[in-house]
């Protein structure tokens, strides 16, 4: 009886076929990790768009107080109001027009600060990781004293000494956070630098403008999309946080995290007023926080096609 020698390709397959999940497994768990960026670039549209549209979906000023109409429940409520779509809070204001107004600060902060971080953080790290030396190491500790600091006791800090306000928020929280743009984009400088690509085009003369420009830069674009996405979603935290203390926006201006703050003595009576504003906060938060993720898959291809 003569034994069949198997093929020398197929036994260097076999750890990798027998590690692979069935064809039909991957199909689901692709369907569902697109079908979950999908949901959550929806929603944040969704949210994107109440807070664009406020004026025209929203039939009531957000700042405006009605006493005799405070502490109303939602409308499906045995007592609710007609007129108050979530009930309203203890000056009489529109919960639902605050929350759709509330949405504006949410993303305005959440964007501008990461904008700035971005900017910030790539050229330094751009700088110390491609330049080195002494320069890029001087950099390189400033951003780790940085990171010393607990981010928003550092921001409490600042704000506490510079003033509240919309503007400050957005600069503050900016600045401080440019310290894990720069580590990233430095480490990702590093090894793009010593690949084969760019010693090629080095050695044909290219400018090194040129070569950070066109070969250094787009390859360390997707760890700093992940990271940007995941800083949004912390710095709407940090900005409810601060505003929830008195220390964000300014208390005429409608925000999630003053709606908290005014909805922490009336739960026990009105728990819409810190129910509607906690889960928006938090479903946003986490669709950020899930995009980021999906991206992150998205973009590395080792992750695509797992």
């Amino acid at each position: 009886m003569s034994t069949a020698i198997p093929d020398a390709e197929a036994v260097d397959r076999a750890p990798v076929l027998a590690g692979r999940q069935p064809w039909y497994r991957q199909r689901l768990w692709r369907t569902l990790r697109r079908g979950s960026g999908l949901f959550n670039v929806g929603f944040l549209l969704v949210v994107t768009f109440a807070a664009v549209t406020a004026p025209w979906i929203t039939n009531r000023d957000p700042t405006l107080s009605e006493p005799v109409k405070r502490l109303q429940p939602p409308t499906w409520q045995a007592a609710g109001s007609p007129a108050g779509l979530l009930g309203t809070d203890q000056l009489g204001r529109d919960v639902y027009t605050r929350l759709v107004y509330g949405a504006r600060i949410s993303l305005v902060v959440g964007l501008g600060t990461v904008l700035i971080s971005t900017a910030l953080g790539s050229v330094v790290g751009l700088i110390a990781g491609y330049v080195e030396g002494r320069l890029g190491t001087g950099l390189m500790r400033l951003a780790d004293i940085q990171l010393a600091f607990p981010f928003l006791l550092l921001a409490l800090a600042v704000v506490a000494a510079v003033g509240a306000g919309l503007l400050n928020v957005i600069l503050i929280l900016g600045i401080a956070g440019w310290a894990a743009f720069a580590r990233v984009v430095r480490a990702q400088v590093l090894s793009v630098k010593q690949r084969e690509y760019v010693e090629a085009v080095r050695a044909i003369g290219a400018g090194q403008p040129t070569i950070v420009v066109r070969h250094v830069v787009p390859n360390v674009l997707t760890p700093v999309i992940v990271l940007a996405t995941a800083t949004v979603a912390n710095n709407i935290v940090v900005e409810a946080s601060l505003t929830f203390l008195g220390l964000g926006v300014q208390p005429t201006i409608p925000s999630w995290g003053s709606m908290l703050a005014d909805a922490r003595d009336y739960l026990a009576v009105a728990w819409w007023m810190g129910i509607f504003p906690g889960l928006a906060l938090m479903l946003t938060v986490l669709a950020i926080n899930l995009l980021g993720d999906w991206l992150r898959d998205y973009l590395d291809p080792n992750m695509r096609n797992a």
